[in-house]
């Protein structure tokens, strides 16, 4: 349970669903309901796929790649404390959306793939986490099935929040939206260093066995 908790406010904080509101109002006000329904339900199928090939392939191609679990786990971590960062000081982040990528959604007609699901949904913060979080299940089912339900149930509440987008946007306001979003940076960031954290235990131990 306690895996599951952590797996659980670690993807709902970097996924952000009710941050998604906004972003989702303003690429989507000039479409009718019908249409923002299946292109948001479009953008979450997309990004849970997404989500789940990385979920299932990122580690074996991390070791494809040579790179071990404890440099991953360290920059992972950096990564999503400057994530964190952002939220806290209510600036956009750069591994969500930059502003190129902004500026060129606003001419795309269907922007369910790109930038909804990549890469606001499903992008580097949220693929790093996953990993991580499959990473740390350490091959056992009962931890990885925490993960999978984690990721759905995140997915869940990202597609409900973007199908209400406008209500609520109009209820919470842009005051109650930048406040949630500091909150949750606190939360990433505490988790940004524990990863950095368990990093550096597992490269001392493993330099210990080393050298012993």
């Amino acid at each position: 349970m306690n895996f599951f908790l952590k797996a659980l406010v670690a993807l709902f904080t970097i996924v952000d669903p009710i941050g998604m509101a906004p972003i989702v109002v303003g690429l989507t006000a000039h479409l009718s309901p019908a249409v923002r329904r299946r292109v948001v339900t479009r953008a979450t199928l997309i990004a849970t796929g997404v989500v789940a090939v990385f979920a299932l392939f990122g580690k074996p191609l991390l070791e494809f790649l040579g790179i071990t679990p404890e440099a991953f786990s360290i920059a992972g971590g950096a990564l999503l404390f400057l994530v964190s960062i952002d939220m806290l000081f209510g600036r956009e982040s750069g591994a969500r959306e930059t502003g190129r990528e902004a500026r060129e959604a606003r001419t795309r007609e269907d922007i369910s793939v790109f930038p909804l699901a990549i890469p606001l949904i499903a992008g580097p913060g949220t693929i790093t986490t996953v990993i991580l979080l499959m990473d740390s299940a350490q091959g056992h089912a009962s931890r990885q099935l925490a993960v999978a339900a984690a990721v759905a149930i995140v997915m869940f509440c990202t597609w409900v929040s973007m199908s209400l987008a406008f209500p609520i946007q109009k209820r919470m306001g842009t005051t109650g939206t930048l406040v949630l979003s500091r909150v949750l940076g606190m939360l990433l960031a505490a988790i940004a260093i524990q990863y950095i954290l368990n990093g550096l235990s597992s490269f001392a131990e493993s330099l210990r066995t080393i050298l012993s």
